[in-house]
């Protein structure tokens, strides 16, 4: 290849290779660092707080491009856990939650805004009791790294907060006792999916004709 020729190849080449870089990534949730917390008033007296931990999904993520960002998240129900046992199981029953004809919930984003320095809106739709509805998520990213316990794998850290109203969803039970509004917090955690750490690929440096030659030629 002539000097001209190469000169014409690598400004291709870095373009490329740029574009390549700047690629959403896959990210996979994980269920054991990610918790739903929800709050809704209880008869006016305090706010009830409950739990759902173990849910899955994806995430691709740019952090340099949030439009580009999408999330896809299933949260099952059954595994909420307000402090108590009965609370639980009217929490759960066919007259609130239904959990026995709908054990999950499930966000898919539709819309992801940027909102300022790590931080950006999520408008996705929210499908609860077989009912589907917008819902907004206001998300900052905390930290984006390489975690630093096995396998170490790149990780991805969120907090997010939400507001929805039951009713719209069909769950309309006891309103003199519970509230319609439903506060949520999220916390979550995801992992980058692919390669099981974010080391370098080892290199191989290819052997001189000395290092290559036995000791007796």
């Amino acid at each position: 290849m002539t000097t001209f020729a190469r000169l014409l190849v690598f400004p291709a080449l870095v373009v490329t290779s740029l574009a390549a870089s700047a690629a959403p990534v896959r990210y996979a949730l994980d269920p054991v660092h990610t918790r739903v917390l929800f709050a809704v008033e209880h008869s006016g007296f305090s706010k009830a707080l409950g739990t759902v931990s173990g849910s899955n999904g994806t995430l691709v993520f740019d952090p340099d491009d949030w439009a580009a960002a999408r999330l896809d998240v299933t949260v099952p129900l059954r595994r909420a856990d307000l402090g108590d046992a009965k609370w639980n199981d009217a929490t759960l029953a066919r007259n609130l939650l239904d959990a026995e004809r709908f054990p999950d919930a499930h966000f898919v984003s539709t819309r992801v805004e940027a909102s300022g320095q790590n931080h950006a809106k999520v408008t996705g739709n929210l499908t609860l009791r077989g009912v589907s509805r917008p819902v907004t998520l206001e998300v900052t990213l905390n930290v984006l790294k390489r975690h630093p316990l096995p396998p170490f794998r790149r990780t991805a850290g969120f907090s997010a907060t939400a507001t929805l109203s039951r009713a719209e969803f069909g769950i309309d039970a006891w309103k003199s006792m519970i509230g319609d509004t439903v506060e949520l917090r999220i916390e979550a955690e995801a992992v980058r999916e692919g390669r099981a750490d974010d080391a370098p690929e080892p290199q191989t440096v290819p052997a001189t004709p000395d290092a290559a030659a036995s000791p007796e030629s």
